[in-house]
């Protein structure tokens, strides 16, 4: 099953991202789409204060589901 990752969805990052810090397996929150296939991610630690922002393909998230998903 595919879903498309939209504005506000969570997500994980798949691969280390050294030049923002940011590594494989932490969350984010969608902010932006900038392309169809290309995303603002915006990542904020536990007490909300973002430590970091990254323009993002979707081949580099991961939409994380918070609650069951129906069968299509």
């Amino acid at each position: 099953m595919s879903q498309s990752i939209k504005l506000l969805d969570v997500v994980a990052l798949t691969r280390d991202v050294p030049e923002r810090a940011i590594r494989r397996g932490q969350v984010g929150t969608v902010v932006e789409e900038l392309e169809s296939d290309t995303f603002e991610v915006e990542f904020s630690d536990d007490d909300g204060r973002t430590y970091a922002t990254a323009a993002l393909p979707a081949s580099q998230l991961l939409l994380l589901h918070y609650k069951p998903v129906e069968a299509a």
